[in-house]
């Protein structure tokens, strides 16, 4: 295999110094005695060659491939180095398909045209997440990672690349292309592979979620039978790896203890979290039962990036609370007033998104009723589209800027930043934590609402595992981790994974798919469409009446997980979470049965980083930021406040003294709300050059007139 791969170069190198301008690889002459090289490798091998001997710029290199059929493939290839890639397989099954009919009132032309139109548009989205212009800046430029490809054979054949879990090599790769060969001629085969890639389908591929566990899941939430909850873990734990932790298995190092003394269901609950789900993504109903049920254990919900009603801020009649107790900000604003960022314990900056990072929220013009149009300030039937950047954040300083701004709208809420996990994700980290956020959130790929694009729920983002061991092990190495909070999501469903995110360094495990199972959701995937059968995902009326989730059901999935990790807990001889945070040295890779997999390096994950710092627990207060020139306005305008009365102040202003005005519109809005002030009732003339974010959420009945000038971000978020 390796020689045949040199011959290749050799032919390729020989080929451009003879002259020749374009090179093409073919794989179309595979029969039952030859077998064709994984594409990506031929492309990466002969482009890294190329380049090595400094010959790349003198030819292209051109594939006609059968292995490429969708948009992840295209993207892969010619990121590699492909100059065209002409999928001659894909093509030939549309003709075959088109033979036969099955695409009535079509041309053949259009139908092979749909499908590059397809492509086309997929690529310039992949393109567009990554910053990227024009395909010629895309090509070989690697903008995406290895998993479990070998630190060796990505070194030789795609430098650029990072591998952080080592894995496969030629040997492996050699092993699952004669398999899969072998396989096409054997002379038995008759029917296809099922597949089952995209839906779990009977003896197809392994999905983390199929029908046998959700209606386990559903059943131990329904009926509160704690044994009904073990039978879900067990089927889980056989159903076979799918995510990396699935390699993982713990090591004990101490006797086992009595379950009775170990840290409460109540305080454990308190860590879990239910993550950030859009008022639109879900149906009101959906969403107000998530956060009473949160609100009713003591932990917290998000009310994702939609905005919320202001109706829910206020407790019911038998002291539920429909409130959410995180608000997030995202880079479209939906629905960010004063009076929302004051209504919740945290603040959470959502500045990637775990299921498909570099997009923005997309919800379809079918989802915006009434209803969500007034909460997002938007107009019905119009799609919204979040843009991948927040548009005031651009660098580190930035982001401090905006924790700031948050900090001085609501003076009581921690800030919580919510990042991706992806390669380098530790030195972000570490700079978030400087920025004076209270919480880092690392979201993994897993999980989703089913919203996100396929190709970016297939391919996009990392698991949780890799970002989170890494942002604990930098933050602990520089002295950080004492600092922030680290919480994580993406598809935690058991016990089990909650006790291995806390040993990689979680403090707190969102829990947002099994929340939705709770619920009743039965993973249809049609989120997006405004048809989900049960009410979970949906605006329409006629659906929303099939909802049957209930606060109650979801208590019971969050009280089922606390107990089983208390159960994990004892016998490990542990008392409570705190005790295993960061503790990797109790966990150990092990091996599933799968030859490709015991090749997997884990060691990365599994380094227990030495630094100084001790942790914080997530009940202590926030980093707190300094005090603007409100504290003095709020003070000189105390008593005009209290009655309501107009009143006029005068002040110096500089350019350190930030985000003037942001204080005393916290005030105004808490004591009459965003439009209980006659406007102009507080005026503060400001003389001078005001800081960043002046004016920043402010509300009705404040006035601010500047004789001077003013930094960047004036009037940023204005709630009116």
């Amino acid at each position: 295999f390796q020689k045949v791969i040199d011959q290749i170069e050799r032919e390729a190198e020989e080929a451009v110094r003879g002259g020749a301008e374009h090179l093409i690889l073919d794989d179309r002459n595979t029969s039952a005695k030859r077998m064709a090289i994984p594409s990506v490798l031929a492309v990466g091998a002969v482009h890294t060659h190329l380049v090595r001997r400094q010959l790349r710029t003198f030819t292209s290199i051109n594939l006609l491939s059968g292995e490429c059929l969708d948009v992840h493939h295209f993207a892969v290839l010619i990121g590699v180095g492909a100059t065209t890639v002409t999928p001659w397989l894909a093509e030939a099954s549309l003709r075959d398909r088109y033979s036969r009919g099955l695409f009535k009132g079509l041309t053949l032309e259009t139908v092979i045209g749909n499908y590059r139109t397809a492509i086309e548009n997929g690529l310039l989205k992949i393109m567009s997440k990554m910053g990227i212009s024009v395909l010629a800046s895309y090509r070989g430029g690697y903008n995406f990672e290895s998993l479990g490809l070998s630190r060796s054979l990505v070194s030789q054949y795609f430098p650029p690349m990072t591998s952080r879990i080592s894995g496969l090599g030629l040997t492996g790769i050699f092993s699952q292309i004669r398999a899969l060969h072998q396989q096409a001629w054997a002379e038995q085969q008759t029917v296809l592979p099922v597949g089952g890639f995209f839906r779990f389908r009977k003896s197809g591929e392994s999905h983390a979620f199929d029908a046998n566990t959700i209606h386990a899941m559903q059943r131990a939430c329904d009926t509160g039978s704690y044994d009904a909850w073990k039978a879900y873990s067990a089927g889980v734990a056989k159903g076979g790896p799918v995510n990396l932790r699935d390699l993982l298995d713990f090591v004990p190092q101490y006797a086992a203890k009595a379950t009775d003394d170990v840290q409460s269901i109540t305080a454990i609950r308190k860590r879990l979290v239910s993550p950030g789900i859009s008022l639109g993504a879900l149906s009101p109903e959906a969403h107000e039962t998530l956060s009473i049920a949160m609100n009713r254990i003591g932990a917290k919900s998000d009310s994702g990036e939609g905005g919320e009603d202001p109706a829910r801020f206020v407790l019911r009649e038998n002291g539920d609370n429909p409130s959410s107790a995180i608000k997030q900000v995202a880079s479209g604003r939906f629905g960010v007033t004063a009076e929302y960022l004051n209504s919740c314990e945290e603040l959470e900056i959502k500045v990637a998104q775990g299921a498909k990072p570099g997009e923005g929220g997309q919800l379809p013009g079918i989802k915006v009723d009434s209803l969500i149009a007034r909460l997002r300030h938007s107009t019905p039937g119009v799609t919204l589209i979040s843009p991948p950047p927040h548009h005031d954040i651009y660098s580190i300083e930035d982001l401090a800027q905006l924790i700031y701004d948050l900090k001085q709208i609501n003076p009581k809420a921690r800030v919580c930043v919510k990042l991706v996990a992806s390669t380098g994700i530790g030195t972000i980290a570490a700079g978030v934590a400087k920025a004076k956020a209270d919480t880092i959130l690392i979201s993994g790929h897993g999980g989703g609402t089913g919203a996100s694009p396929q190709s970016s729920i297939k391919h996009a983002g990392l698991p949780w595992e890799m970002g989170l061991s890494e942002a604990h092990q930098v933050l602990t190495m520089n002295g950080l981790r004492d600092k922030v909070i680290l919480r994580t999501d993406g598809g935690l469903k058991t016990g089990r994974d909650v006790v291995i995110a806390a040993m990689l360094g979680a403090d707190e495990y969102g829990i947002g798919t099994s929340s939705l199972i709770a619920m009743g959701c039965i993973m249809v995937r049609q989120c997006h469409s405004n048809t989900c059968p049960v009410g979970v995902c949906t605006q329409r009326d006629d659906l929303r009446a099939k909802f049957t989730g209930t606060p109650e059901k979801v208590v019971q999935l969050f009280t089922h997980l606390a107990e089983e990790v208390r159960e994990i807990l004892a016998s490990l001889g542990v008392s409570s979470l705190e005790e295993i945070v960061g503790r990797t040295d109790m966990l150990r890779q092990v091996s599933r049965g799968y030859a490709a997999l015991d090749d997997l390096d884990l060691n990365p994950i599994l380094v227990r980083a030495n630094g100084t710092a001790k942790r914080k627990t997530p009940s202590l207060a926030r980093n707190e930021v300094p005090d603007t020139l409100d504290a003095f306005i709020l003070k000189d305008a105390s008593h005009a406040l209290e009655r309501g009365q107009r009143t006029q102040l005068s002040y110096n202003v500089r350019n350190t003294e930030r985000a003037v005005g942001t204080r005393l519109s916290s005030h105004i809005t808490q004591k009459f709300g965003m439009t209980g002030l006659k406007e102009a009732t507080i005026t503060v003339r400001l003389r001078g050059s005001a800081g960043q974010s002046l004016g920043a959420f402010a509300v009705q009945g404040l006035k601010l007139d500047v004789y001077g000038d003013a930094n960047d971000y004036v009037g940023k978020g204005l709630s009116g």
